[in-house]
């Protein structure tokens, strides 16, 4: 599975598998099990079918590494739109963002005001943008964003930060958020991390995921605990039993056209289940770490490609 996890990585970044997968019929049709559509019509969609389950969703514009100002600035146009669609449609969704994708390779400033003007349209409509954590090289400056837009009066509430399990410092920058307030999204990690900086190892990982979960329920703060892993899973529920926690004050967050069937029996468990809905035509970035994080999901492509 490690050997599987690296070469999807590794074909996350080659440009030119990219190019040809995101142009060409069969590759849209293999990333249509995780990717909603390619406008914002079919994610609203796909977020109103999910309301209709009683399923929250987060909507999330694929793209990453922007090259001008002006790609960033168009970036954030679509979240622009997304926030206003939510408002008059009256769904249960919000949205997530990643700062490469607003230009913070280009120019910190400009990431800062773009984000900055993102978080004040949501609370304004009273919503909320979720930063996404993405390589080691963002950590930090992700973290700086996020706080210094957190500790403006107007935007508490209405911006949090995704903190990724397989990181060694994770547990110290999380008990620095706590502190502040600020809501956190829970994962394993996505992305390919020397062993200085991240756990090689599953077990490894799983064994902080369930760690940092025992931290983040207790502390009073709305989370996200994002896994497909039933063992992580079962750890929450047990972590939410033994410090009687209530089941409304975190939810579970999964990923669009991943494990439906756990997604619908927490929800008729009493649980809350949101679901990250991507869309956009450059998904192949995002198909590739899904496939790396769950291996499985090659399998179930195939089949599902044999039987069309």
């Amino acid at each position: 599975m490690a050997i599987l996890r690296s070469a999807f990585i590794t074909l996350s970044r080659n440009n030119s598998l990219r190019h040809f997968s995101e142009r060409s019929t069969l590759g849209r049709k293999m990333s249509s099990r995780f990717v909603a559509g390619m406008d914002i019509e079919d994610v609203l969609r796909a977020a109103a079918s999910l309301n209709a389950q009683g399923i929250s969703a987060t909507l999330d514009s694929l793209g990453e590494n922007v090259h001008t100002p002006d790609e960033a600035r168009r970036s954030a146009d679509i979240y622009h739109r997304l926030l206003d669609a939510i408002h008059e449609r009256r769904l249960d969704a919000n949205v997530s963002v990643k700062l490469t994708q607003m230009g913070l390779d280009l120019d910190r400033d400009l990431t800062f005001g773009i984000v900055s003007e993102l978080v004040k349209h949501a609370a304004s409509v009273n919503n909320f943008v979720r930063v996404d954590m993405e390589g080691t090289n963002h950590t930090d400056v992700t973290l700086e964003l996020v706080r210094t837009l957190h500790a403006r009066e107007e935007n508490r509430g209405h911006v949090g930060i995704v903190i990724q399990a397989y990181l060694y410092r994770s547990e110290s920058d999380i008990l620095q958020l706590l502190k502040e307030g600020i809501r956190i999204r829970l994962c394993k990690g996505a992305y390919q991390e020397p062993p200085n900086l991240a756990f090689p190892a599953k077990g490894d990982v799983d064994a902080n995921f369930v760690k940092l979960t025992r931290i983040l329920l207790p502390s009073g703060i709305f989370h996200g605990i994002a896994t497909h892993d039933e063992a992580m899973i079962a750890a929450t529920r047990q972590a939410a039993s033994e410090l009687s926690i209530d089941r409304h004050s975190f939810e579970f967050q999964m990923l669009y056209g991943v494990r439906r069937d756990l997604q619908r029996a927490l929800v008729k468990e009493g649980f809350g289940v949101r679901v990250y809905i991507p869309f956009g035509s450059e998904w192949y970035p995002y198909f590739m770490r899904r496939l790396a994080e769950r291996p499985a999901n090659v399998l179930f492509l195939a089949r599902s490609l044999l039987h069309r």
